[in-house]
């Protein structure tokens, strides 16, 4: 493994919204992806982890509700394993949220800043070529930029930017996460 990666767990991008769920929605799990963070950001391995659990949870019980999440590289690897989400795994997944990504595509309906608004609509991740978010995928997803993250918005930051930690801290991002993906459960129960 390369000396310089981070072999990942708990996400603290995704630690206050989940708790708020789990408080209020019973029988909620949490898996985190595995695969080691690097600065070489080959998510490769998160991306199969990803496929690879999602279709196993789905083939144990196809009524299963799923919500993604990935914080920087982590939201790299989401987005590269949705268009392997079809069919029934495409169904099992209620909803998508990510923070920070490096993927982010302008114009996106899913596009919200840090506090819901539209001040990063436009923006265009480090990797916005590479991917992203498949339009069919769009309005499952809440795709948040902070206005100035270089990771998610290479016009007004170059690369992590101090504004690329401001999902951890903001409220607003925690709660408006959290109302989300409650809101996708509820729809998909």
């Amino acid at each position: 493994m390369n000396k310089l990666a981070q072999v990942t767990g708990p996400s603290i991008g995704f630690k206050n919204m989940n708790s708020n769920i789990l408080k209020q929605k019973n029988g909620g799990n949490v898996y985190n992806v595995v695969y080691p963070a690097a600065f070489d950001q080959n998510s490769d391995l998160g991306t199969a982890d990803i496929v690879r659990k999602v279709k196993e949870v789905v083939g144990q019980n196809p009524a299963e509700c799923i919500i993604l999440q990935g914080y920087s590289q982590g939201a790299s690897a989401t987005c590269d394993a949705l268009p392997e989400l079809t069919g029934p795994a495409f169904d099992a997944v209620k909803g998508v949220v990510l923070l920070g990504n490096p993927e982010h595509r302008p114009d996106l309906t899913c596009n919200v800043d840090l506090y819901g608004g539209k001040s990063t609509r436009k923006a265009v991740g480090f990797f916005g070529t590479k991917g992203g978010i498949p339009s069919e995928w769009a309005s499952k997803s809440l795709d948040v930029c902070n206005f100035g993250d270089g990771v998610c918005d290479s016009a007004h930051g170059i690369g992590i930017t101090l504004q690329h930690f401001g999902y951890i801290f903001s409220p607003q991002t925690q709660s408006m996460g959290a109302k989300f993906m409650l809101k996708k459960l509820a729809l998909g129960a």
